[in-house]
Formats: structure tokens, sequence, C-alpha cells
């Protein structure tokens, strides 16, 4: 039975192996049969697709040829095209006049584009030839190396080989290049602004100048840096509806002018004085300029706005890294201090043309940006007997003295241990003691008022605090006045003269206006009006008053006090024919540039002074610091310099005589006019005149007249005798006279060998 069933089992497995190949062959039949028959759809489909693309393809060509234009326009509407930047017009510097101290004006850039020039016409370069030859022509060009760049960078659109060209240089190669047929192409010019100072050097500190990238440094540019500045303008490019290139653009602003409040022709006066002065005494004792530092600040005393503001040396603003303007000076080093910072140190070294060619670049760099300094903002120094007024006028405020209080002077005070001394002597009143500058009424006043007093009051009148004028740079002095826990009592004694204390120039100005006006203490600014382009105002700025310093009664007080010290005091050489002067000299030791340690050869003299002396109008403050000579302490170099600044100015500014001129005041009035008539009258060639003298009267700068003597052989300090050791003459009062015109020498007195003095500590 199992056999029969495996049989049977293996019956079906033949059955079905033989059925299965049966099959398989008929299935093998079927899927030839399918493969031809799919073949021949491919071929229909395939014909059918390319009938397809052929129908389109036509298609497309015939929409193409019929909207050509349509599609064109949107293809080419979708590209960049590069847009062209419109430079702005930086604003005007103006002077109280409307005269114009900075300015821009437009310059070109030339660029060759040598991919057109090369550009081929017909398979030929047209351009190339004649535009080499214009360029040639028009331009001072190495055409050498011009024709090389060009044939080895033909891909080129941007090649600037000539700048800031003006009209005049370009205008030429432009008609030629427009005239009909010209073959003169790949050539133009780019527009640009260029900041040019049409004064030179004039009010140079105050000003500043802008840096390659139109940006302001010093003085008005950096502080109205981007008032100045405007925002440039874009020009863009599209296409119309016709395919025509037109352009959309967006204007350029130009900057805001500022309308400073300084006068031109005061500034021309101020600087001409200064540059005299320096002539007369460069190379005196020491190679080198005339001093250190002059400078001279002239304030409206009402307002706060400086009117003149000048010092020496100077630079010229369109030209300022010419190193000539150094010549004369100290050179400076920067060297590392004690705690590891860097600072600016003065050297022995006195810069000439073989110092400059022996500069570094560094060190060329490091030298011309402390001439750009603003003497007149950014130095120190300590005031000396200026500081006098301040101290009188704070012992008043405060009730530690009246007007009626007087004290005695014996010419020497011993304070702390040290014994200061005074050049005057005797009884002294309040207008006496400023009169003739003693110290030891200064310092007995300072120690009735007490330190806190003393510190709250130089607090007071700005000292140690910046008066935040509208220039920048200005110098902080917080760290170099005393507080009252760090002040000793010699401290307070110096301080009460002027010494041991350091100011700014501007400080210093500022505050006594506010002393000689009322009592207002005015911000001082450089600025009073803010235009646009088209002149209408932007802004108005005001004189504003940040505080009263003092009472009227105290001011009209330190006013007769000062009108004093021109009157018969120490300032009688600095009052000018026909005006009443108030004023207060100043000498003061300095630091060694050097040693950094106080000299007692090395003084800053200074005077500072109001007029009319009743009624204050303007203010002027003259200082020279470190005069070339070999007696430094003379004050009378600074009352010299403002009067002679003086004489000038007062006429111009429309400000009256009030006092009667005798024959030896008008004849030095009349030489000065001649002087001035002389020197803007001169030949052709341009030489000066006839008369090289300048018709200087004889005596030199007002001699014979000063201290308010009038005739001189009658003058009674004829018949003082004259010290054979210092040449000078000795009065009564035991104080040294000028022994030609009797002015009286400040900080000097006839020594008294019984009395020890300290030489550091000398008002």
């Amino acid at each position: 039975m199992r056999a029969g069933k495996r049989g049977n089992v293996s019956k079906f497995r033949k059955t079905r192996t033989a059925g299965t190949g049966k099959r398989r062959r008929k299935k093998g039949e079927n899927r030839n049969r399918f493969s031809i028959r799919m073949q021949k759809k491919v071929v229909v489909l395939y014909g059918l697709v390319l009938l397809a693309f052929v129908g389109l393809s036509g298609r497309l060509v015939w929409i193409t040829r019929k909207n050509e234009n349509k599609y064109q326009k949107q293809v080419l509407s979708q590209q960049g095209y590069s847009s062209t930047v419109i430079p702005y017009r930086r604003g005007n510097i103006l002077d109280a006049r409307g005269t114009r101290l900075a300015t821009s004006e437009k310059v070109y850039n030339l660029v060759i584009d040598a991919r057109v020039m090369t550009s081929k016409v017909k398979d030929e370069m047209k351009y190339l030839e004649p535009t080499l030859q214009a360029l040639g022509e028009y331009f001072d060009l190495d055409m050498v190396k011009i024709r090389e760049y060009v044939n080895t960078n033909q891909t080129s659109s941007w090649y600037v080989p000539l700048r800031q060209l003006t009209y005049e240089q370009i205008s030429g190669f432009q008609e030629a290049q427009a005239q009909e047929g010209s073959n003169i192409k790949g050539v133009w010019f780019e527009e640009e602004y260029k900041r040019i100072y049409p004064y030179g050097s004039l009010a140079a500190d105050a000003i500043g100048f802008t840096t390659a990238d139109g940006q302001g440094s010093y003085g008005l540019e950096e502080y109205y840096n981007d008032v100045l500045n405007g925002v440039d303008g874009r020009e863009y490019g599209y296409l119309n509806d016709d395919l025509a290139m037109e352009r959309t653009v967006k204007s350029a602003v130009d900057g805001y002018d500022i309308h400073s409040t300084i006068d031109a022709n005061l500034q021309m006066i101020v600087e001409k004085n200064l540059k005299k002065f320096n002539d007369e005494h460069q190379n005196k004792v020491r190679a080198g300029n005339g001093a250190e530092n002059v400078g001279c600040i002239m304030m409206n005393a009402n307002t706060g706005e400086v009117i003149a503001m000048a010092s020496y040396p100077t630079y010229d603003l369109n030209d300022t890294r010419n190193p000539q303007a150094m010549i004369g000076s100290r050179m400076v080093e920067q060297v590392t201090n004690a705690n590891g910072y860097y600072e600016i140190k003065k050297t022995n070294t006195i810069i000439d043309q073989n110092v400059i060619d022996a500069m570094e670049s560094d060190e060329l760099y490091l030298n011309l940006n402390y001439l750009w300094k603003n003497y007149c903002i950014t130095d120190t120094y300590e005031p000396g007997s200026t500081a006098k007024p301040f101290t009188v006028a704070a012992a008043l405020e405060q009730g530690a003295v009246s007007p009626n209080t007087s004290f005695e002077c014996t010419g020497v005070m011993e304070v702390g241990g040290y014994p200061i001394r005074c050049h005057a002597q005797g009884h002294m009143t309040l207008e006496n003691a400023i009169a003739t500058s003693c110290n030891v009424t200064m310092m007995k006043i300072a120690q009735l008022m007490g330190k806190e007093y003393f510190c709250k009051f130089q607090n007071i009148f700005n000292f140690g605090l910046r008066t935040n004028i509208d220039l920048a740079g200005e110098a902080r002095t917080a760290s170099l006045i005393y507080m009252p826990e760090d002040m000793g009592p010699t401290d307070l004694a110096t301080n009460s003269f002027g010494q041991n204390f350091n100011v700014t120039m501007i400080e210093m100005i500022t505050g006594f206006c506010s002393l000689v006006n009322g009592g207002y203490y005015y911000e001082p600014h450089m600025v009073d009006k803010i235009t646009n382009a088209s002149g209408a105002t932007v802004k108005n700025i005001e004189p504003r008053v940040l505080k009263q310093t003092v009472s009227e009664s105290t001011s009209a007080l330190i006013r007769q006090y000062c009108k004093a010290v021109v009157d018969y005091g120490t300032g009688t050489s600095a009052k000018p024919p026909g005006y009443q002067l108030g004023g207060k000299t100043g000498t003061a030791e300095t630091i060694d540039p050097i040693t950094n340690k106080r000299s007692e050869n090395e003084y800053v003299v200074s005077f500072i002074g109001c007029v009319p002396a009743e009624d204050p109008e303007i203010a002027i403050y003259v200082v020279v610091d470190r005069l070339n000579a070999e007696k430094q302490d003379n004050a009378r170099v600074a009352t010299v310099l403002a009067r002679s600044i003086l004489m000038e100015a007062l006429p111009y500014l429309n400000i009256f005589m009030t006092e009667p001129v005798s024959e030896a005041e008008q004849a030095e009035l009349d030489a000065l006019q001649m002087e001035n008539t002389n020197k803007y009258t001169q030949t052709p060639e341009g030489t000066e005149p006839e008369d090289p003298e300048g018709g200087e009267p004889e005596g030199g700068e007002g001699e014979g007249n000063e201290g308010g003597t009038g005739d001189v052989q009658n003058a009674p300090w004829m018949d003082y005798p004259i010290d054979p050791e210092t040449g000078y003459r000795v009065g009564p009062d035991n104080r040294y006279y000028d022994a030609q015109t009797g002015i009286p020498i400040e900080g000097e007195s006839v020594p008294n060998p019984d009395i020890p003095v300290n030489p550091n500590l000398t008002g």
C-alpha cells in the first residue's frame, strides 16, 4: 500500500513536471510576442514626442519673433546695475562776518576704463591710440606706465592715476573728448570734494582740519564733525518701456554750515603780533623759537564768545604734514612711565632740517601731532599772580575781608617751615595788594578763608573743571587742583598767589570774565549759529550763563583793583593809548620739561585784562611760556604783547577812546597806521616800499610813554640810581624799575641779605 502510494506520488510528480514544461514553452512564446508589440508602441510614442517637440519649438520661435521686446524687457529688468555714488559737500566754517575759513570745492579723479579703451570696432582698436595721445597732451602722466597698464589689464574698468584735479585741469580734455567724431573713449572723471582753507594757517588751532577720508581732526572740524558732514546720494539705472536706459537719482544731503564767533580780521591782528613777537625773540640765548609757547585769547566778556584764539608755533591747514612748521620747536618723544603708561615728553633737541631728515616716520607723526594741538585749551601751567584777583574776590564773597581790610607786608612770610618771599613791602590795602602783586597779603587772606572755603571757591571759578568749550581736545585739570583734605598750610599759601596748581588758558579767561562782568560765568563757545546749504538757520546757539561766581558789588571792586594794576601797578606797560584798561600780570615758576622738576630759571609770564576797565566789553589773555631770554621772569614781555594787539584791535572793534592821547602816543599810533598801510600797498613786484624800518617809532614799542609818565626826560624815575649788577633802577620803595621806561619789574625787588628765602616758593 505504501508502495502504491509512492507510486502514485511519483506519477503525480512526473505528470506535474511534464505539465510544467509544456506551460513554460507556451509562456515564452507569449513573452516574445509582447516585446515586439511594445517596441512598436515605443516607436510610435517617440514619434509623437518628437512631433510635439518640433511643434513647440516652432511655436516658441513664432512667439519670440512676435513678442521679442516684451520678453526681452522682462529678462533685462531682472539684471542688476551698479549704482554711482554722489558725494555730499561738507559744510563751511565761517567767521563772525560770514568769511569762509574752511570750505569744500569739487575736484575730479581721472578714471581709466581699459576695457572700453581696448574694445574693438570691426576687429580694430580705434580708441586706444587717440585716447592715450590725449591723456599725454592734457595731463602730467607717465604715459609709458599708462600704456603698459592698459595693454596688460584689458579687462580692467577702474584705474585712477590722478586724483583731486580741478575743473580747469580737466576742461581741455573734456572738450576734446566731446568733439564730434572723437575716438577718445574709456576715460571719465569721478567727482568728489576737497577741503580747502582759503587763509592757510589763520585760526589753525581753532579750526582744525580733515583727514583724507573727510573726518575732522582737532578744533571745530572734529567737534562739529557730524554737523559738517552730510549723506552721500546715489544714481541708479533702469530700462523704461522703450528699452531706453533711465536714471533714478537720490540726491546727496550736504553738510550744515557753522558760523563761528571768530572775527577773521581780529584773528589776523593777533597772529601777526604773535609772529612778530617770535621773530624778535627767536635764537636770542638758545636756538629755537622766541618761547616754548605763546598764546592769546580774546573773548567777549559779556557772552563768552571767543573772538580770537591763536598760539605760536602754528601750521598751514592746507599742508598739515609739512614738517617745516616744526622748525624751532623742541622735539618730543614717547616714553613709558613708572606705571607702564605711555607719555609724551620734551627733549633738549631743537628741531631743524637735519633733525627732520633723521626722523623716523613714527617720530615725525608724533611731533606733528604735538604741533597740531591747541595750546590755549590743551596745555596746563601754573597761572601765577593772575590768580590773585580770584583769591581776593573769594575772600570778599566769604566775608573773610572787607573793602577796608589792610595788611602789612614785610617782604617774607614763613609758612609750614618755609620762608616765602614777596617783592612788595609796606602797608597794603586790597587794591594795593593786587596792583603791586603782594604775595604776603594773598597768603594772609587765604589763611583767613581757610582751605575748605578756598577750595570751594576754586571750584566755583571752574578751576579743575572743563569749561566745555566747543573745541576738541580740552584738557582735564581735576587732578591738578587740591582738595581740602590734601591741602597743607604751604599748599594753601602758594595756591593763593597762583603757584602749585595748574589751569588752562580757557579756564583762566572764562573765570576772569565772570569776575569783571558782574559775576556771570558764561560757557565759552566758538559757534553761534548753524545753517543748512540753503542758508536757512537750523540752530541758534545763544550765550549760556552757567552760574554766578561773585556778586555785582564784588565784581565792581575787582574791576577797580584791576584798573589800579594798569594805572600805577605792575601792568602799566599794557595800557594802549587812549583807553582805560584793567588787568593783572602773572609770573610763575614752571616745571622743567626735561627733569620734570620745578625750575628756578624757567617761568611762564602772562597778562589778563579787560577793556574798558569800568565797563568791560572785551577780555584778553596773553601767555608766554619760557621766553627765549636769560631772564624769563619779566611779565613786561606779556604786557607789551597784549598792548600791541589791543592798539590795533580796539579801534577795529569800534571801542572808542576815553583817555587823552599824548604826542608820543599819537606818534606811535601814526607809525602803526603807516606800517599797516605799507603792508597793503606793496609794489607790483611784491616788495615793500621804501622806509624798511616800517615807520617804527624811535625807542621801540611805546618806550618813553609807558606807565603814564608822558615826557620821559621829566619823569621822576629818571633820578632813581641804577643797580650795576642788574641794570635796573632802584626806587625809594625798594623796587626795581626798567631803566629806560620806568616800568616796575614784577617779581623783582632789591634783595635783602638778612632775609632767608626758599627760591622754590616764589610768587
